[in-house]
């Protein structure tokens, strides 16, 4: 609950989302991100995936060759070790990332890694998408090995790529919940700091309402006019013949 109340509240504090730069490091709050979380459990669900194909994937038939149990297809154990290990890798830069990310004083350096981070996330929930329909489709097919060793490694690998693509797709939808915070903060920042929109606000705030209800009263200078009219008239005097 404390999570997805983190997530429901970034936004506060620095640039795109993150914590002012310079900041003490406190680890307790550090592990405690909502990114840091599902980034490990990203970690984690790549460890299962690439461990069991890596570890009882393969089986040597009679001829001693190495088979794989996905219906013979090596194309598949390749595949489901590959999308583990880079995920796996990418999950432990992107930790360190979060970690660095805090540091950043540039705001340019900030919105780069959220894009990065955005379409990377993304692109490898796809990756797993395949993953987990490929490895599936294989292994319905698949005969039983023999003694049915390797099988609960088998459908382990398949039943964490499937979470795997909700893991990675929140930590692309966190990076967007970022990016359009620090857009958002770009865009209020280039206006209120605009000349032009400075002056624009300062002329429209020293307006007041009082001035509606001068707007037919009489000219300041109609006083004067008359007054200096009728002084005139006092003091003309009518000459004498």
């Amino acid at each position: 609950m404390d999570i997805l109340t983190q997530i429901l509240n970034m936004n506060a504090g620095g640039a795109y989302g993150g914590g002012k730069a310079g900041g003490a490091f406190d680890p307790l709050t550090f592990a405690m991100k909502p990114q840091v979380v599902i980034r490990a459990l990203c970690w984690l669900f790549s460890i299962v995936v690439f461990g069991c194909i890596s570890s009882e994937g393969w089986r040597t038939d009679e001829n001693g060759k190495e088979v794989c149990l996905y219906n013979g297809d090596a194309m598949a154990c390749k595949y489901g070790n590959t999308i583990g290990v880079f995920g796996f890798l990418a999950s432990m830069a992107f930790i360190v990332g979060e970690y660095l990310f805090e540091r950043m004083s540039s705001v340019k350096s900030r919105k780069r890694y959220v894009m990065a981070d955005m379409g990377f996330s993304a692109f490898w929930a796809f990756m797993y998408f395949i993953s987990f329909v490929y490895l599936w489709s294989q292994w319905s097919s698949a005969p039983m090995p023999p003694g049915g060793v390797g099988s609960s490694n088998m459908e382990a690998a398949i039943f964490f790529s499937f979470f795997s693509i909700f893991v990675w797709a929140l930590c692309a939808f966190l990076a967007y919940k970022r990016f359009l915070i620090g857009a958002g903060d770009e865009f209020t920042s280039a206006f209120e700091t605009d000349p032009a929109n400075v002056v624009h606000q300062q002329a429209y705030t020293s307006y007041s309402m009082d001035n509606d209800n001068d707007q037919y009263s009489t000219s300041p200078f109609s006083g004067q006019q008359q007054q200096g009219m009728e002084q005139q008239g006092m003091e003309y005097q009518q000459p004498t013949y």
